[in-house]
């Protein structure tokens, strides 16, 4: 009860207010990338593996950052694992996390027509997108890792110059993903994702089958996270945008924004 009354207490007081970036040394891509398309994958897994409600995508880090790419001119493309239907996480869809533009997306028919009709990423050509994107939901730690069609399509994003970026749970998408000299994408660079204590305040220890910063870190990630749980917190190291939790995903957004802009810049 007490530990509900912390997690509770600290999504209150925050309210979205606090959000911290952090950025290591900007090492801009030199490829050409020319299409204004984003890569935006989600679960298709929605069970646990001993409780009664859903896992899936948590929602808002899917709107809250496709509402602010898409202002920016760019266009998103919805592909999962398996393709077809994505699974909602339960949770995500409660008064505390929901906000009035997801709950706008939520009602509109085209939407929700998107998210039953995902593409399998098997039949996605990523060398038609500048960026990819994962999203989070506790769904993706059963989905993502060892899959080797997500890992085809984010290496070739990647050794393509592109952006490959990543919230909370969704950073698992990043694990066993390699450069073109076979190194580990992780090793070495600084980035974030949903921290081992915030795993243990959600209650969820006990559930997930690896916990995600552990993971990163054996993969010699230079791990980082906020002070303060549950807040905003985003880092850029080169070609790799990580947001650590659910409040972060419009914080990613404007982070792959301003990262493709500048590669635009240069070029």
């Amino acid at each position: 009860m007490m530990l509900k009354t912390l997690v509770s207490c600290t999504w209150i007081l925050i309210g979205g207010a606090f959000m911290t970036f952090a950025k290591a040394e900007p090492n801009v891509s030199t490829a050409i990338v020319e299409d204004r398309q984003i890569l935006v994958i989600m679960t298709n897994h929605a069970s646990y593996p001993s409780r009664a409600d859903t896992t899936g995508l948590w929602l808002t880090e899917l709107t809250h950052f496709t509402d602010v790419v898409e202002a920016a001119g760019y266009t998103t493309v919805f592909a999962s694992p398996k393709g077809g239907a994505v699974p909602l996480d339960e949770r995500s869809l409660g008064w505390l996390y929901m906000d009035k533009a997801a709950r706008k997306h939520l009602q509109s028919p085209a939407f929700r027509a998107r998210l039953q009709n995902t593409l399998p990423i098997a039949d996605i050509d990523p060398a038609r997108f500048s960026a990819i994107y994962f999203t989070g939901g506790h769904g993706v730690m059963w989905d993502f890792p060892k899959n080797p069609d997500l890992r085809r399509a984010a290496e070739t994003i990647y050794n393509r110059g592109g952006i490959v970026s990543a919230v909370c749970h969704g950073v698992a998408g990043l694990l066993e993903l390699r450069d073109e000299q076979g190194q580990l994408i992780v090793k070495g660079k600084s980035l974030t994702g949903f921290s081992n204590l915030e795993e243990r305040l959600s209650g969820m220890n006990n559930q997930v089958p690896f916990f995600l910063e552990s993971t990163l870190v054996s993969q010699g990630a230079l791990y980082r996270k906020n002070w303060l749980p549950f807040t905003s917190f985003v880092i850029t190291d080169g070609r790799l945008v990580t947001g650590q939790n659910p409040q972060s995903p419009k914080a990613v957004a404007e982070a792959v924004v301003s990262q493709l802009a500048a590669d635009r810049a240069i070029r």
